[in-house]
């Protein structure tokens, strides 16, 4: 492993968590876990809190009848760390042994991107209207939900207004791992691949009506 607190890619944790539950995506570790029924995902969350307190290190977590997710992120460091792989590595143990699988479903983000050419004149509309809230990622002001629920919004700078297609966009990002397999699969349902020139950072996709779909990875 890294020096402690060093940031950590999807590259340096895919080897070290390969074939368990966990997997890199947007500068976090997630988990989650299926289990007979509330009072055995209970259980596995249990340990985990004792191996989290013995670790000084604490995951998000989310628990439901019969499954358990965790989200592991060093914020101080702003991203993953060793921390955060020690603590995935001792999880996905205590869930090996209370016998909880590895959930079906891989996580993922969602952006709604809007095409502008003053993104300073309609991003008050797009906040008021959704209810959002200004945030700052590199270099630009976007839109969050305060709640952590929907969607975060962008706002894509063009010289000249595009007129010949829609000008909103969805970005989906997953784990570096997935995503030819997840462009492979639009494709097989009817997309339109338009470009790789961008991958693997991104796939520009287009259903049959021409609106479009970027297939994104995050390299933190």
């Amino acid at each position: 492993m890294k020096e402690s607190g060093t940031l950590l890619t999807p590259a340096d944790t895919e080897p070290v968590l390969s074939g368990g539950a966990f997997v890199h995506l947007d500068g976090a570790l997630h988990g989650s876990f299926t289990t007979a029924d509330f009072a055995s995902a209970v259980r596995v969350l249990d340990q985990v809190a004792e191996a989290a307190d013995a670790l000084s290190h604490h995951p998000d977590v989310r628990l439901g009848y019969g499954r358990v997710t965790f989200r592991l992120s060093s914020h101080d460091a702003g991203g993953v760390t060793d921390r955060d792989l020690r603590l995935a590595l001792r999880i996905q143990e205590i869930a090996d042994a209370q016998d909880a699988e590895r959930a079906r479903f891989m996580p993922a983000r969602y952006d709604v991107a809007i095409d502008c050419t003053d993104a300073d004149a309609i991003r008050p509309f797009w906040r008021v209207g959704l209810g959002y809230v200004e945030s700052y990622r590199d270099g630009e002001i976007d839109l969050a939900d305060p709640h952590g629920q929907g969607p975060g919004v962008w706002f894509q700078s063009m010289e000249i207004a595009r007129t010949e297609r829609n000008r909103i966009h969805l970005d989906v990002y997953v784990p570096t791992s997935e995503a030819e397999a997840r462009v492979q699969a639009v494709i097989d349902v009817g997309g339109d691949l338009l470009t790789a020139e961008h991958a693997p950072d991104w796939w520009v996709l287009a259903d049959p009506e021409g609106n479009e779909l970027c297939v994104c990875t995050s390299d933190t």
